[in-house]
């Protein structure tokens, strides 16, 4: 197996070069197309010390896909095969939109970065959903991020609807409210706007036993964190994602770095991280949390982990590593609970 994963780093160091003279929207297409069309691989052997229960969710892994990377459940389970604990697929919105012009998608080679500015586009809530209905009985955790569609006059009754449609379909469901590129869209992250949205989406839940996760912006005040953290243990969320895309530029190298839109990648791992210790003091560790932001490694993902973060997500990352990224830092995430001692990755959060 180590090998294998050795072989793959070496192939995907070969092909970078020529998927980078591509532009970025059209190979992520590709790529799509590529997991489509290729068998199914064998997913990873469960590694009892790094198993996780969040929200009454049995991960086998910590380490997830986040959203933005499979928008339209078009190959959750050939991606769940390159060793992912789980995938979260989407954002999708109730109906069918384009998103912003191209390009829109943009590669900071020079910084490890990526910035988009893709603006929710999807296929909309009833071809997603067709999709996940044909693996309801696949096994895998694979959530959906949900969002309201840019020209909505009640963005509020977006988000239930798509709670209505998914919940018994999902995993989980990720409230996305954070993304940069939906004019307003973070306006909902207010303590008033939040309550009332809430609400309505737990609502829309019923009786439905579907945990839901609050994906947010890094760009918060420590007073913004603090309203979020009452709301959120108040409604009695299953765990908040800490954190989106940011609109922040740190000192970057790139042609691109003037690019409008949400910054990923490696220029995000100290801010992420620092929002997450934020949130994991704000909370008092009654919240689960998912770390997403600058993970690239296994210390990346040890580091989160020890701030706080039950569970982590990458994707820009990959990008730069390829596609064997996920089992790379499984692999060192297991032999770091061997070498600090412990029986269980649960063991290592918060203990920073």
């Amino acid at each position: 197996m180590t090998g294998l994963r050795t072989r793959s780093r070496m192939i995907y160091s070969l092909l970078r070069p020529i998927l980078f003279r591509i532009p970025a929207e059209r190979a992520h297409n590709l790529t799509i197309s590529a997991l489509g069309m290729a068998p199914r691989g064998s997913r990873a052997a469960p590694e009892p010390a790094l198993a996780q229960r969040v929200a009454g969710i049995a991960f086998p892994n910590p380490v997830g896909l986040a959203p933005g990377f499979d928008k339209n459940a078009q190959v959750p389970d050939a991606l769940l095969g390159l060793g992912f604990g789980s995938v979260e697929i989407g954002t999708v919105t109730p109906r069918p939109q384009a998103g912003n012009p191209q390009p829109r998608l943009f590669r900071l080679v020079e910084d490890r970065a990526v910035i988009n500015r893709m603006g929710f586009n999807n296929e909309g809530s009833d071809v997603v959903a067709a999709r996940l209905r044909q693996r309801l009985d696949v096994p895998g955790i694979v959530g959906v991020n949900i969002g309201t569609n840019k020209d909505s006059t009640d963005r509020i009754a977006d988000y239930a609807a798509m709670t209505r449609i998914m919940a018994p379909i999902a995993t989980y469901l990720t409230v996305n409210i954070s993304s940069p590129n939906t004019p307003g869209l973070r306006a909902l992250q207010d303590e008033g706007a939040l309550d009332a949205l809430l609400d309505a989406v737990l609502h829309a839940r019923g009786a439905i036993n579907v945990p839901v996760f609050l994906k947010l912006a890094p760009d918060l005040e420590i007073s913004d964190i603090d309203a979020i953290c009452r709301v959120a243990m108040e409604k009695r969320l299953d765990a908040l994602i800490i954190s989106n895309t940011t609109i922040s530029r740190p000192h970057l190298r790139s042609r691109h770095a003037g690019e409008a839109g949400g910054l990923s990648g490696e220029p995000l791992r100290e801010l992420a991280l620092q929002r997450l210790r934020d949130f994991r003091k704000a909370s008092g560790a009654a919240i689960p949390l998912i770390g997403v932001g600058g993970i690239a490694s296994a210390d990346d993902a040890w580091a989160r982990i020890k701030a706080g973060a039950s569970l982590v997500q990458l994707y820009s990352a990959m990008v730069y590593h390829g596609p064997g990224l996920a089992r790379q830092i499984v692999t060192g995430l297991a032999n770091r609970v061997r070498q600090e001692g412990m029986s269980s990755i649960a063991e290592a959060v918060g203990t920073e």
